[in-house]
């Protein structure tokens, strides 16, 4: 295969031949540009699309199947199906059927290599809680969280968790010296409990600024604990609705470019058309632009869009580079899980990402080669 397209960081037109989906050879172009080329996008919070979740009691191989390829076509080339708070048999029935599913199928194997577990060890408040049922929001559990790793087949790579819950340091301790990462969400944690997790192993913040009180004290808060910790990374949702422009570039300035992952946090109904829907976990609408909110209340209920809208959006109000909004929406998830991060380098291995963008407009993707 050779691709002429501009390269993401540089914007140089080369000419990347490649076999079997390793770099053979990289020069430079005369040819018109196909487009950009980068490293294809790694979002470790995907939770479902266009119907489809992954917390969900019936949910099949096939399923985790038809999610992927609808990743694919957004530029996803790999992710963390995302599994949220809910009675422990349908988590159990959820990293069973993930694991399986990866476990048949090679290419599968390759997009999911590691899974989220949102919860169900967050705080019961509402706000901070978000879309989680408030009846499976538990005190965390080290034999529980070990069925839930059993049945993942030791996928389980990232666990969002609420620090100040009764345990919750000695827990943190124990999930980290297994080789999970552990991430901050869902908290109305203090300072203090933030740091003590921290201390404890805490690497990241999920999508900060969002499971949140709707209002808080202006200066003593956990986001700007967590902002202002340099030991946590955080991903951000860019997708226009979970934080205003403004709410975005702030964050992304005061935790720095090298330290943000793009999540769009895609759940069971986007990229559906406006309007209420429903499944096993409740109720949801649609709104008209994507956002997705419990009905009746300003609370989101995860994204309606998937990562390639997140990168349009924060290159649009996020103060970004192209550069470095591919950094946050490919390389630094994989940095994080220590998986292999695509080189666009002789003997470099993909995914990569083809796909078009001009300064002021949407990323559009053309396909994921390798």
């Amino acid at each position: 295969m050779l691709i002429h397209a501009r390269h993401f960081a540089t914007g140089q037109s080369i000419a990347v031949s490649s076999d079997a989906g390793r770099v053979v050879s990289i020069t430079d172009s005369a040819n018109t540009p196909d487009g950009w080329i980068a490293p294809a996008f790694f979002d470790i919070q995907i939770n479902g699309g266009h119907g489809l979740g992954f917390t969900n009691p019936a949910l099949t191989p096939d399923h985790v199947r038809t999610i992927a390829d609808l990743c694919r076509t957004h530029g996803i080339g790999g992710f963390c199906p995302t599994v949220i708070t809910a009675a422990l048999d349908t988590q159990l029935h959820a990293f069973r059927t993930l694991h399986i599913a990866a476990e048949r199928d090679p290419e599968l194997d390759n997009r999911i290599p590691a899974f989220h577990l949102e919860g169900p060890y967050i705080s019961p408040d509402d706000g901070p809680r978000g879309a989680h049922p408030k009846a499976h929001a538990r005190h965390p559990n080290w034999d529980e969280f070990r069925r839930l790793q059993d049945a993942a087949g030791g996928r389980i790579r990232i666990l969002t968790m609420a620090p100040e819950l009764p345990g919750a340091v000695t827990f943190i301790e124990r999930v980290t010296a297994a080789g999970v990462q552990v991430s901050l969400g869902h908290t109305a944690a203090t300072a203090a409990q933030i740091a003590n997790a921290v201390n404890a192993g805490a690497t990241l913040s999920t999508h900060l600024g969002n499971g949140c009180h709707a209002t808080l004290p202006r200066h003593d808060n956990y986001i700007w604990e967590q902002l202002a910790n340099d030991q946590l990374m955080a991903s951000v949702i860019a997708d226009g609705h979970h934080l205003p422009p403004a709410v975005l570039k702030s964050l992304i300035r005061g935790k720095t470019p090298g330290r943000v992952i793009l999540t769009c946090d895609a759940g069971t109904f986007a990229g559906s058309a406006p309007g209420r829907y429903s499944d096993w976990g409740g109720e949801v609408e649609v709104l008209a632009g994507g956002k997705i909110v419990v009905p009746g209340t300003p609370f989101l209920a995860g994204s309606g869009v998937f990562t390639d809208h997140c990168v349009s959006g924060v290159l649009r109000w996020g103060g970004v580079s192209l550069g470095e909004a591919i950094e946050m929406a490919s390389i630094h998830p994989r940095t994080l899980l220590g998986l292999p991060v695509p080189t666009l380098a002789v003997g470099g291995c993909g995914p990569f990402v083809l796909f078009d963008w001009q300064p002021g407009e949407e990323v559009t993707i053309r396909r994921v080669v390798g």
